[in-house]
């Protein structure tokens, strides 16, 4: 048996620093108080979500990993309570930034950073305009726990993402979300947003764990109602555990990832690929 515990965590966020790391890192005490071995927290987290409006002023929110206060913050945390924590942040690095996740261990100690590969671009989901494309490619990391992969919102929407850290040797895979009303297209996404990555759950045969934000946010006209719902599916895509819309919230679940690994095993999914037949998928037009 390898039993693992997880977490998914969801809050509003502020403009207020300190308060908002403080909520952040009593979500994190509360996890771990519940036995919560690996911990999510949400997308962008130390702010409100500031891709809503393109302003050259929110690029002095970008920090080198080494400078950015939540991830000092959260080494302590985790080498307190012995979890592990992927922390999004606003990372900049020489003269560009990317939207980033610094997976921190156990010990407190930096495994690396992934830095997200596909950026969004629509109205109030302006994320072009602040990074640029992650350039680390898909990475599994070996923490005390277990080898997660970690994805970042946007990133979730896309089945290849989720199969190339499957095939890295993932053994849960973890989304930091922010997403929320479509206030051009009229439309609650929640549904597919939701299905989609069960989808990645079942189709991979492993657990997924997703954190999305929560609250309405408004930033020179724009507004956007995030809408929690922060889940975590099992091996088979069946929600173990889901937040609300509306409230700050824990969620966690137990999974033994011995069984998991002996399961994906017996399905075959991975021993029946077959690499030389997918050629379209690695063209835009598929030609």
């Amino acid at each position: 048996m390898k039993n693992v515990m997880v977490a998914a965590t969801q809050m509003a966020c502020s403009w207020n620093a300190p308060e908002t790391l403080d909520k952040a890192e009593g979500l994190v005490r509360e996890a771990a108080g519940r036995g919560a071995q690996i911990i999510l927290l949400q997308e962008l987290f130390e702010t409100p979500y500031f891709c809503a409006r393109e302003k050259y002023e929110y690029y002095a929110l970008a920090h080198p990993l080494g400078e950015n206060p939540a991830v000092a913050r959260f080494r302590a945390v985790a080498r307190e309570l012995g979890v592990v924590l992927p922390v999004s942040f606003f990372e900049r690095a020489g003269n560009t930034a990317f939207n980033s996740v610094a997976v921190i261990d156990a010990d407190g100690a930096v495994l690396g950073v992934y830095r997200k590969t596909h950026i969004p671009q629509g109205s109030c989901y302006e994320e072009k305009f602040y990074f640029s494309p992650g350039d680390t490619g898909f990475k599994v990391w070996d923490t005390a726990y277990a080898k997660i992969g970690v994805g970042v919102c946007w990133d979730q929407w896309f089945p290849e993402s989720a199969r190339c850290m499957a095939l890295l040797g993932a053994e849960i895979l973890f989304y930091p979300t922010a997403i929320g009303s479509e206030p051009v297209l009229d439309f609650d996404s929640e549904y597919q947003w939701q299905t989609v990555m069960q989808g990645h759950a079942a189709a991979n045969i492993m657990p997924l764990v997703a954190s999305n934000r929560v609250g309405t946010e408004t930033d020179d006209g724009a507004s956007l109602t995030f809408y929690g719902s922060s889940f975590i599916a099992g091996p088979e895509g069946r929600i173990a555990a889901q937040a609300d819309r509306e409230s700050a919230a824990v969620i966690t679940a137990g999974f033994d990832l011995e069984e998991i690994r002996r399961k994906r095993q017996y399905w075959g999914v991975f021993r029946d690929r077959r690499p030389e037949c997918y050629g379209a998928i690695a063209k835009m037009d598929g030609a």
